[in-house]
C-alpha cells in the first residue's frame, strides 16, 4: 500500500498564486487603470504677457468613476515641454461643477449680479470658499507626484449625487506669465504691481496704497515690463494634462479632499461664528538681520484650523511659490501629520529650471497608520526664506483623508472570491500528479490547505 503526500502541490499552487498577484495580474486597481492625455484650448502669449484664463466644460473622462491623478504642464504647439524661465506657470486648477441641462455653459460666472442657479459649483471638503479646486499646482507641477494609492480614489459622475436635471462638468484654469526678456524675472513672476505700471485691479477698483504685488497686478491681458528693444515673436501655448482613473466599484474606497491656507483669517477663539476668510497670497518682508546667517532670514507663519471630519490620512503635499522653504501640517501635542518641502531646480531644461520650485515632497502614510480625529486642532506652517523681500506668495497644504481603512484579506481568499483560475490549476496539478505517480488514488482537493488530503485506494 503506497501513500503519496500532495502538502508540496498545495504549496506549489500557493507559491504560484502569490508569484501571479505579485506581478500586478492580481491587483484590481492596477489594472483596471485607464489614461487619457488632453491639451486646454490654446493662449498666446508674447515677451511679459500673462495669460490668465477659464476654460469651462474641458476635456475629461465621463462616468461613474475614480480618479487616480491628475498631471500638467505647459507645452508649445508641437507638444515641447516650455521651460519656467520663458513661460512661468504661475498656477493650473481643476474646478467641478455641475449645469443644468440645456443652459448655456459661460463657466466661472464673474458676475456676481447674474443668476447663478444654472452653475452649481461642487467645492472640495476644505474651509475655503475660495479654494474649491479638487486639483491644482504651479510650477512645481512636473515633478510634484499626484498618485491616489489604491484602493482609494477621488469619487467622481456618481449618479446619486449629480442633482436631477443637471450634469457634470470640468473647468480649468491657467495663470502663464512670459517672462522672455523681462527686466525682473522674478519680480514678474511675483506680480509686482510697478512692472506691470498697475493702480487699479481687473474690475478697475483701485489697489490699497500698501499692495506691492500679487494676483491682483497680473490678470489676464496684463503685460510685464521687459528689456527695451528686446522682440521676440508671440508663440501659442497649451496646458497640457494627463488623468488616470479606474472606473467606480465597491472595491474602491473614497477620499476626501481638503486645502487649508495659512492666510485665513478664522480664529479658533470665534469658533463657528466666524467663517473663513482665506486672502490665498501674502508678502514676505525682508529681514533686517546684517551679517547674519542665511538661515536666520527665515519668515515663518502658522495657522490654527479644527478638523471638521477625522479620517486617516492617505496623501499630502504643500504648495509654495520661490522663496519656499518647506511647510508643515501639525496635530494634536504637536506630532507630525505631513511635512512638504520643496526641490529647486539647477539647470535651463523643462524640469530643472535653477531657481525656481520644480517639485514638492509628498506623504503617502501606510493606509490606517494616521488618523485625524474630529474637530482635532490642526496647525499648519509656512516657512519662506526673507533674505529678499517676496510678493504674492502662497502657503496652501492639501490632504486626502478617507474614512476608512481597506479590509484586511489573504491573498489566496482574495483570488479565491474573484477568480475561479486557483480552482482549475490545482484540479491540473492533481490530475498531473496522479499521471505522474502512478498512484490510483482518489483524492479530496479544495482551495484550503488544511482540507487538502489523500485517501488510499491501492
Amino acid at each position: 500500500m503506497v501513500k503519496y503526500s500532495l502538502s508540496w502541490l498545495y504549496f506549489l499552487a500557493l507559491f504560484l498564486a502569490l508569484s501571479w498577484e505579485s506581478s500586478g495580474a492580481c491587483r484590481p486597481h492596477e489594472r483596471r487603470v485607464k489614461s487619457a492625455e488632453f491639451f486646454s484650448p490654446e493662449f498666446v502669449l508674447k515677451p511679459g504677457s500673462v495669460a490668465n484664463k477659464f476654460y469651462h466644460n474641458i476635456d475629461f473622462p465621463r462616468g461613474h468613476i475614480g480618479i487616480k491623478s491628475f498631471d500638467a504642464e505647459v507645452v508649445d504647439e508641437f507638444g515641447v515641454s516650455v521651460p519656467l524661465h520663458e513661460t512661468y506657470l504661475h498656477h493650473w486648477v481643476v474646478m467641478r461643477y455641475y449645469l443644468r441641462v440645456g443652459a448655456e455653459d459661460t463657466g466661472l460666472n464673474r458676475d456676481l449680479n447674474k443668476n447663478m442657479s444654472d452653475f452649481v459649483p461642487v467645492r472640495n471638503s476644505g474651509p475655503c470658499p475660495a479654494l474649491g479646486q479638487y486639483f491644482g499646482l504651479g510650477s512645481e507641477t512636473r515633478k510634484t507626484p499626484t498618485h491616489v494609492p489604491d484602493p482609494y480614489a477621488i469619487e467622481a459622475g456618481s449618479p446619486d449625487e449629480i442633482p436631477p436635471g443637471y450634469e457634470e462638468r470640468w473647468l480649468l484654469n491657467v495663470h502663464a506669465i512670459d517672462t522672455r526678456g523681462a527686466v525682473d524675472r522674478l519680480g514678474c513672476t511675483e506680480c509686482r504691481c510697478n512692472l506691470y505700471n498697475v493702480t487699479e485691479d481687473e474690475h478697475g477698483r483701485p489697489l490699497k496704497p500698501d499692495y506691492e504685488g500679487g494676483l491682483l497686478c497680473c490678470y489676464d491681458q496684463t503685460q510685464c515690463k521687459v528689456n527695451e528693444g528686446f522682440a521676440l515673436s508671440s508663440r501659442k501655448l497649451y496646458l497640457k494634462y494627463t488623468v488616470k482613473w479606474v472606473d467606480w466599484d465597491k472595491s474602491v474606497l473614497p477620499v476626501n479632499i481638503y486645502i487649508f491656507d495659512i492666510t485665513d483669517t478664522w480664529k479658533k477663539s470665534e469658533g463657528s461664528k466666524r467663517r473663513h476668510v482665506c486672502q490665498i497670497e501674502y508678502e514676505v518682508k525682508a529681514c533686517e538681520s546684517s551679517g547674519g546667517s542665511a538661515n536666520a532670514c527665515i519668515d515663518v507663519k502658522k495657522k490654527t484650523f479644527i478638523m471638521p471630519k477625522g479620517g486617516y490620512l492617505i496623501y499630502g503635499v504643500a504648495h509654495q511659490h520661490s522663496g519656499g522653504v518647506g511647510s508643515a501640517l501639525y496635530g494634536k501635542d504637536g506630532r507630525v501629520i505631513c511635512s512638504s518641502m520643496p526641490s529647486y531646480g539647477k539647470g535651463k531644461e523643462a524640469g530643472n529650471e535653477a531657481g525656481y520650485i520644480v517639485g514638492m515632497s509628498t506623504c503617502y502614510p501606510h493606509p490606517g497608520s494616521l488618523k485625524i480625529s474630529d474637530g482635532e486642532t490642526l496647525v499648519l506652517e509656512s516657512n519662506y526664506s526673507s533674505s529678499q523681500r517676496h510678493t504674492g506668495v502662497m502657503g496652501l497644504f492639501y490632504i486626502l483623508v478617507a474614512d476608512e481603512v481597506p479590509r484586511q484579506r489573504s491573498y489566496l481568499k482574495a483570488l479565491c472570491e474573484n477568480s475561479v483560475w486557483l480552482t482549475v490549476l490545482l484540479r491540473l496539478l492533481e490530475r498531473w500528479y496522479l499521471k505522474t505517480a502512478g498512484c490510483h488514488c482518489r483524492c479530496q482537493l479544495s482551495t484550503e490547505a488544511s482540507k487538502v488530503r489523500w485517501i488510499d485506494d491501492v
